[in-house]
């Protein structure tokens, strides 16, 4: 069975956490924050360290890796009763990173909608990141080159899976507004899916 699924797409720092903590508390929909996933490893773990070491970078985690702890993670959820496939729709952050792991991905998800969160100005990006630096205590968010490799990784490596899922399904939100007004966007939107 496919898991029906919304995407949650933008740069680091465009708000993707933010919408998705909101929208996982509605009825019916569980939001899974792949970062928080990999950001709650011990640094002990396999993971943890692969984690701490490409992410110090600025780097994203080689896809083998990520696809795995995703499956973990959400196979975790399931064997606890916090998520039910057959009908719960998951809120996806984080992931698919690159166009490898959207294809990797593609038996296991119906994504019903793709939520691109742009936020043109690059300076509220950094600003935003290393304020979340401090607020959560976010080593990946805290150094200013690592910052500036994570924007252009996007770029290079996350910003194309908008074509895997193409027009129909990308809808582009203004995150430069307050997130009560993207909130409001994307609600609006996914009451007519």
């Amino acid at each position: 069975m496919k898991l029906s699924s919304i995407l949650l797409f933008g740069a680091p720092g465009a708000g993707k956490g933010t919408q998705g903590k909101v929208l996982g508390m509605l009825p019916g929909f569980l939001h899974c924050a792949c970062g928080d996933v990999f950001r709650g490893l011990t640094a002990e773990s396999e993971l943890g360290r692969v984690f701490l070491q490409f992410s110090s970078r600025g780097e994203l985690v080689p896809d083998e890796y990520t696809i795995r702890l995703w499956r973990e993670a959400i196979e975790a959820r399931i064997e606890t009763g916090t998520y039910a496939p057959e009908r719960d729709t998951l809120v996806l952050d984080g992931i698919p990173r690159s166009l490898n792991q959207a294809q990797l991905l593609a038996d296991s998800l119906e994504v019903k909608s793709v939520f691109y969160l742009t936020c043109p100005d690059r300076d509220k990006l950094i600003h935003r990141m290393q304020r979340r630096a401090l607020r959560e205590n976010r080593l990946d968010d805290a150094n200013y080159e690592v910052i500036l490799r994570r924007l252009e990784t996007y770029e290079q490596e996350t910003k194309p899976v908008l074509d895997f899922y193409g027009p129909d399904l990308v809808h582009e939100v203004d995150s430069t507004r307050p997130p009560v007004a993207v909130l409001h966007s994307i609600v609006e939107k996914l009451t007519k899916i």
